[in-house]
């Protein structure tokens, strides 16, 4: 369990989350992830990133379980303050970040293959904030930067997913493949940019940032400040409950 890190010849790194059975990441979870990217991002090897998942779908988000089983609001703070240092170090690593995409893509997962630079998806991936059901809001600066604004809004206030298709459609996915070839896939990319003068890629990375339209960052964490305003009323604790109490009926 973990993120597992591989480093090619060629100066690419390959980070691999495994937290079974769904990669809902814990605390430590998310910041071991953002440990792995800026560690990755600031080795002057580097020159290209893959994230990739193994397991059944790249990301489920936070671990529900592990803040519901919190009586506080500790976990919950933690968890904010986790998902926030992974979006800020995908967006932030000096250098390229692909994130290569299969089965499900939720909640945190948005977060991160939204602030990556190039998303390539497999035929089985699909995308979606299920927040609202959750009694959390959050990544809708990420979900922003993956489809139009009332698509986003659409898909905010249902929970409904899109698939990959779609993104490739909107131009937010470079390519889908089957799933058997998206790891070769993502590689493959990695390595054309890997080819390149790496200090001029490296400035390309900031000079594209330094002209994002929205600061991700601050973005993100207003967003963060309603998800806790939520956490205060009591709504997201029954959310939560009903969400583990469900998950546990379907598994007995």
């Amino acid at each position: 369990m973990g993120t597992h890190i591989e480093r090619r010849s060629s100066g690419i790194v390959v980070l691999t989350v495994d937290h079974p059975p769904v990669n809902a990441l814990p605390v430590q979870g998310w910041h071991e992830l953002a440990e792995a990217l800026t560690t990755a991002g600031a080795d002057p090897q580097t020159r290209a990133v893959v994230l990739r998942a193994a397991g059944r779908g790249f990301n489920a988000g936070v671990d529900i379980k592990e803040i519901a089983a919190d009586p506080g609001h500790t976990k919950l703070v933690e968890a904010n303050h986790g998902c926030y240092a992974a979006f800020k170090a995908v967006y932030e690593c000096p250098v390229p970040v692909i994130s290569a995409v299969h089965g499900f893509c939720l909640g945190g997962g948005i977060g991160l293959v939204g602030n990556s630079d190039i998303i390539i998806a497999s035929e089985d991936a699909t995308f979606g904030l299920p927040e609202v059901d959750r009694g959390a809001l959050g990544a809708a600066t990420h979900l922003s930067r993956l489809v139009p604004q009332h698509t986003m809004r659409a898909m905010f206030y249902t929970g409904r997913s899109v698939t990959a298709q779609q993104l490739l459609h909107f131009g937010s996915v470079w390519q889908v493949v089957p799933r058997d070839e998206l790891s070769a896939a993502a590689e493959a990319l990695a390595e054309e940019i890997a080819a390149k003068e790496p200090l001029v890629i490296r400035k390309a990375k900031e000079s594209l940032n330094g002209i994002d339209p929205v600061d991700v960052n601050r973005s993100y964490r207003l967003e963060q400040g309603f998800t806790f305003e939520l956490n205060l009323t009591g709504v997201s604790d029954r959310a939560r409950a009903d969400f583990v109490h469900n998950g546990q009926t379907k598994e007995s």
